[in-house]
Parts: C-alpha cells; structure tokens; sequence
C-alpha cells in the first residue's frame, strides 16, 4: 500500500510539474507570437496595405477622367500635350535646381500651359477642384476666409 501511494504521489508530482512547465512554455510561446505578429500586422496594414489601396484608388481615378473624355477631346489634348512639353523642355525654360548643373524640366510651365489650352491633366484639375471646395466651403461659412 505504502508503494502504490508513493507511487500515485510521484504520478502526482509529475503530472503537475508537467503541466506546469508546458503552462510556461505556451505562454511564453504565446507572448511572443502576440508580439511578433503584432508588430509585423500593423506596420504592413498601416504601410505596405494603405500604400497600395491608396496608388490603386489613385490610378483608377485617373484612367476614369481620361476614359471619360471624347475622341476629339483626347486629340486635342494629345496635341496640346506635345506642344506644351516642347515649350517646357526648351532650355531656356528650364528650372535651375540645385546638383543639376542644366537645369530640369519645367513642369509648372507645362501644366499651366495645358489649362491654358483648354485640357488640365488629370492632378491640375484635381487641384482646381479642391480650389472650387474650398471657395464653396468658405462662402457657407464652414471654415475661415482666406487673407483675413
């Protein structure tokens, strides 16, 4: 009898020494996955995922704006195009930028030329349209006038 509960104690001590090292094992294991993955989860869902949700949004809009236009409007803007990078890659208009020695491609030049000829690229009249909010926004009250 002595030897059969000596022998259900150790069984005893075992189980429970057992358990206790694999309840340590699995939280540690436990921690450190949270940790790990935690950290791996938000930086690709705040960086890699929302970077590459916003580019796509970005060129859908685009493709949609020159999509929606006539034929006779994209030959227009397709001739426009050609002239207005001409006069901007002229080396007289060049922009002087610090470590080009020869400047760089005017692209103020070559966007205001577009408005001016009747077909704003696609970021001009995004710009042109946040302009428009902002007046309509501004005449509502919703926010503060400009140059007060």
């Amino acid at each position: 009898m002595k030897l059969m509960a000596n022998a259900t104690l150790t069984m005893g001590v075992r189980n429970t020494m057992q358990t206790r090292l694999s309840k340590k094992r699995l939280v540690i294991l436990t921690v450190l996955s949270i940790v790990l993955e935690g950290c791996s989860i938000s930086d690709w869902y705040n960086g890699y995922y929302a970077e590459g949700v916003a580019i796509i949004k970005g060129q859908k809009d685009r493709n949609a704006f020159y999509d929606a236009e006539s034929p006779q409007m994209k030959e227009l803007r397709r001739k426009n195009r050609d002239y207005c990078r001409e006069q901007a890659s002229k080396p007289e208009n060049w922009v002087a930028r610090t470590g080009f020695p020869n400047g760089i491609f005017n692209s103020g030049m070559f966007e205001l030329c577009m408005i001016n000829r009747g077909t704003p690229t696609y970021e001009a009249y995004g710009s042109m349209l946040e302009k428009k909010r902002r007046a309509e926004r501004r005449a509502r009250g919703e926010i503060v006038p400009e140059h007060q």
